[in-house]
C-alpha cells in the first residue's frame, strides 16, 4: 500500500520487436508530448513496485527511471521478451505488456494481479483471441519458457497449453473496460493515428493544445533554433501554428513562413508525428503533435 494505492509485484514492458510494419521503433512514436516508451512507463510506475523494459541489443531508448534488461538472443519473440523480463522481476507475479499499449487500465491490471491465486497465467480474451502481451505471469513458469525457446517455440499461447490459465473473457473485461482499448496495440501507422485520435478525446478536449515545432534546414539558420514548444488554443489550426511562429520568430517571416503570417512560402514543408504532410492551414492541430518544418526543395 502507498499512499493509499494499492501496488503491485511487477510488470514488464516488451520493447524489442522488429516494428516492421509500422514502419519505425513503436516505442520512439510521440504520444501525449513524450515517447510512447515514456508514457507507459509513467502509468505503470504508479501501479506496479517493479518496472522493467526489455529491449533489443544495442536498442536505442529514452533515458527511463526502471531497470533495463536485454534480449539475450534477439528476435526470439515475445516468448523471449517474457522469459528475460521474468527472469530479472523481483516479485513473484508480473504484469506483462508490450510498449505499443498505450491505453493501460489500472483496474483491468488489478482484476488480473487479483484473479491470479490458484494460477500460473491470468490473460484477456478479447474479440476472439488470447490477449499473452496484456496478461500476468507467475515466476514459477520461467523453466516452461525456457523449454519453449530450447525448441524455438515463440508463440506465448503454447504456454497456456502446459500450465494452469485463467481465461478473463470479454464480458468481465467489458465491465471494466467498457471499449476494450485497454488490449488495444499500435502495429501499423492506421493505428497510430487511431490511437492518437482516441488519446485526444478522452483527455485533451476543450484544453489548450501543447506540441512542439522542430526546425530544419534554412529555417534552423534563420531562427538559430532547432526545437521550440508552442501553446495553442482549443481548436487551433496549423495557421494559428504558423501565425505563433511567425510571431515568436520574426526572422522566419518572408522566408520560411508568408509576410501574413498563416501559412508557409512555397518551397517548404510541413510534417506531423512523421505520419502525414500538412495540405492546408485549416488542418486541426492536436495536442502532443510533433510538428516538423523543412525546405521540401532540399528533402528536409
Amino acid at each position: 500500500m502507498e499512499d493509499g494505492k494499492v501496488i503491485y509485484p511487477s510488470a514488464i514492458v516488451l520493447a524489442g520487436g522488429r516494428s516492421s510494419r509500422m514502419g519505425r521503433p513503436k516505442a520512439l512514436l510521440p504520444f501525449d508530448g513524450v515517447p510512447l516508451i515514456v508514457h507507459i512507463v509513467s502509468m505503470l510506475r504508479d501501479v506496479v513496485g517493479d518496472v522493467i523494459v526489455v529491449a533489443a541489443p544495442g536498442q536505442d531508448l529514452p533515458a527511463l527511471p526502471v531497470r533495463i534488461v536485454r534480449d539475450e538472443v534477439p528476435h526470439q519473440g515475445p516468448v523471449g521478451g517474457i522469459c528475460y523480463g521474468l527472469r530479472a522481476a523481483r516479485g513473484e507475479a508480473a504484469f506483462v505488456t508490450s510498449c505499443d499499449s498505450a491505453f493501460l487500465n489500472p483496474d483491468v491490471i488489478a482484476r488480473l494481479f487479483e484473479a491470479r491465486a490458484g494460477y500460473d497465467v491470468v490473460v484477456p480474451h478479447w474479440a476472439g483471441r488470447l490477449q499473452p502481451l496484456h496478461a500476468v505471469y507467475v515466476a514459477t513458469v520461467l523453466p516452461q519458457l525456457e523449454a519453449q525457446l530450447a525448441r524455438g517455440e515463440l508463440r506465448p499461447v503454447s504456454l497456456f497449453e502446459r500450465v494452469p490459465t485463467l481465461r478473463i473473457e470479454e464480458d468481465e473485461l467489458r465491465r471494466i473496460d467498457p471499449g476494450g482499448w485497454s488490449v488495444f496495440n499500435m502495429n501499423t501507422p492506421e493505428d497510430y493515428a487511431r490511437a492518437l485520435e482516441r488519446w485526444r478525446e478522452i483527455h485533451h478536449a476543450g484544453s489548450p493544445i501543447a506540441c512542439t515545432v522542430e526546425l530544419f534546414g534554412v529555417a534552423r539558420l534563420l531562427s538559430r533554433m532547432s526545437t521550440l514548444p508552442l501553446t495553442l488554443p482549443p481548436g487551433a489550426t496549423f495557421g494559428e501554428v504558423f501565425s505563433a511562429l511567425a510571431e515568436r520568430v520574426p526572422a522566419l517571416v518572408g522566408t520560411v513562413i508568408t509576410p501574413e503570417g498563416d501559412r508557409l512560402v512555397e518551397g517548404f514543408a510541413c510534417n506531423v508525428n512523421g505520419l502525414a504532410f500538412v495540405r492546408g492551414a485549416w488542418e486541426r492541430v492536436h495536442p502532443g503533435d510533433a510538428i516538423v518544418i523543412f525546405s521540401a526543395d532540399a528533402g528536409g
